[in-house]
């Protein structure tokens, strides 16, 4: 994920501390085989339906890495990893067969009672061709794409995160200009599939506090199909504490008709980095916790939930010592618990 210096001098440093959102394989295989795994609940600290409705995937990089410690005897470690395991995450959806892996998990999240959190990532010319760079290989083949999804979810609960840092690109001068009109086609072509559905929420990515500038991106949404759309999502992937992703959700929300949104709290409990290169503060900073668990019960009325939309654990990037975007980093995810 990668941010860059726009042309227009007014965006600054603010731009610099714009981070970029990191996607990555989906979790625990795909297709059917998510819908035939356990849906015990793992048990522990995931707090009641009524204040966490969303899936925890049993099989997804944390419960194995807790496997895994227990089998060598690591107990701490187990014990430190349970943390992240025990609480929903995002499922970032692959190019491939994205209608079975959205089918698999929508039917396993549905036989434990609980919402899956679904992250569509596969706009065309994602990320600015930086560490998480791919996507649909055109407009054509992302409509396909989010078809799919919606054929996979069909009248199953979903809540979905709609395609982290595709608004930021356009409004931050990263994405070519030529590109511009085609992807508020189809992130707005994405919210009317998606909302046909009899029970998926949509939330579109809308930035983060480092970005500062609702008054920039408030348009953009709207050309987006944020009307339609249930609201927006802020902080994703990034590490801006509550309050102040509170603070800025709250600010835009008043520029688009009080709209509702969700803030991702995977790792925002120490806050932004603010050391080292400014450009890439993003990536897999160090000292940086976990932030509140999942939940429905948040501290404002605007605010539909926390969610841990990036999963704790997972690197940003090639960066800092880091595996490929998206690959789990069981160090790291360490670094996180304590």
């Amino acid at each position: 994920m990668y941010v860059r210096r726009g042309t227009a001098a007014l965006l600054g440093a603010a731009l610099l501390l714009a981070g970029c959102s990191t996607g990555g394989d989906t979790e625990g295989g795909t297709g059917t085989e998510a819908a035939e795994r356990t849906t015990t609940e793992p048990g522990g600290t995931q707090e009641p339906r009524d204040a966490d409705p969303f899936w925890v995937n049993p099989d997804g990089s944390a419960p194995r890495q807790v496997a895994a410690y227990e089998e060598e005897g690591k107990q701490a470690e187990a014990a430190a990893i349970r943390r992240i395991a025990e609480q929903p995450s995002g499922q970032w959806l692959g190019p491939e067969n994205p209608e079975a892996e959205a089918r698999g998990f929508t039917e396993a999240a549905a036989r434990a009672g609980r919402t899956p959190v679904l992250v569509l990532y596969d706009i065309p010319h994602r990320d600015c061709g930086q560490y998480s760079k791919g996507g649909a290989a055109d407009g054509a083949a992302y409509r396909a794409w989010t078809a799919a999804v919606a054929r996979g979810i069909a009248d199953r609960p979903a809540l979905v995160v709609l395609e982290p840092d595709a608004l930021l690109h356009l409004v931050d001068g990263c994405t070519p200009a030529a590109l511009h009109e085609e992807r508020y086609d189809l992130l707005d072509g994405a919210v009317t599939t998606l909302k046909s559905l009899k029970n998926t929420r949509v939330y579109l990515d809308a930035g983060n506090a480092g970005w500062g500038h609702p008054d920039r991106i408030d348009g953009p949404l709207e050309r987006a199909g944020l009307a339609r759309a249930d609201g927006f999502a802020v902080n994703v992937s990034n590490f801006y504490s509550t309050e102040d992703s509170l603070a800025y959700g709250k600010q835009l929300s008043a520029k688009v008709g009080g709209k509702h949104f969700v803030i991702d709290t995977s790792r925002n409990g120490n806050g932004p980095y603010r050391e080292g290169d400014p450009t890439e503060r993003w990536c897999n900073p160090p000292g940086r916790a976990l932030g509140e668990t999942p939940t429905t019960s948040t501290a404002d009325p605007l605010v539909d939930a926390y969610l841990w939309v990036k999963r704790p654990g997972q690197s940003d990037g090639e960066c800092k010592g880091g595996p490929k975007a998206g690959e789990w980093w069981p160090e790291y995810a360490l670094d996180l618990t304590r």
